[in-house]
């Protein structure tokens, strides 16, 4: 099948690559996509990505695969894909509502500066909230954030930017939850796994 991957704020395609390396000896066909938060707005990336998908896929069967900031990148983009929609999608640590870090750094001009428009959308609960899912929609949550009473998220399960209650939001979706850190959770063996053994199913 064909996949895309689609990286996290503040990172690019390189980070995706041991997750592409894995897919593609899973034996698909898989396609990085970047944009730059600083530079470019949700609008213009998912635009971007709209031409990739139909550049790359045409009229075959894909799935989208997004870390982080890459997922509401998906999401945004889910309206505009009705007539040829993914197979699936995987949203690694997503932020599925506006979460506390977003809140907290976009009251900084630094933040603002360096993640434009995308970071401070972070920020908003009700355009978090009202980015659209899907069925075939899968998240994964990371939990090997520190869990100490004096941080942010107390005892709560957490990737260290998210808890797994940000990252899994209350749609109803399918959410995994996995021992993995925000950062890497996209070089997860478990997530591959699981991402290739639901391709297989759909297949």
């Amino acid at each position: 099948m064909n996949l895309v991957l689609i990286h996290g704020m503040g990172r690019t395609p390189m980070s995706m690559l041991l997750l592409r390396h894995r897919l593609q000896k899973a034996g698909h066909r898989v396609y990085l996509f970047g944009y730059s938060a600083t530079f470019e707005s949700l609008e213009h990336a998912s635009i971007r990505l709209l031409r990739l998908i139909d550049k790359k896929s045409g009229t075959q069967d894909y799935a989208l695969v997004g870390h982080s900031l890459g997922a509401v990148i998906i999401r945004h983009s889910l309206p505009r894909l009705e007539q040829h929609p993914p197979s699936s999608c995987f949203l690694l640590a997503p932020p599925m509502v506006a979460c506390r870090a977003a809140r907290f750094f976009s009251r900084y001009w630094i933040y603002r500066l360096l993640f434009g428009e995308m970071g401070q959308l972070l920020a908003k609960d009700d355009f978090m909230r009202n980015l659209p899912l899907m069925k075939n929609m899968k998240l994964y949550a990371g939990t090997s954030g520190p869990r100490v009473a004096w941080l942010p998220f107390g005892s709560e399960a957490n990737d260290g930017l998210l808890s797994v209650s940000e990252a899994s939001g209350t749609a109803g979706v399918s959410v995994m939850e996995v021992p993995s850190t925000h950062t890497f959770i996209m070089n997860s063996g478990l997530v591959c796994a699981d991402i290739a053994s639901t391709l297989k199913s759909l297949a």
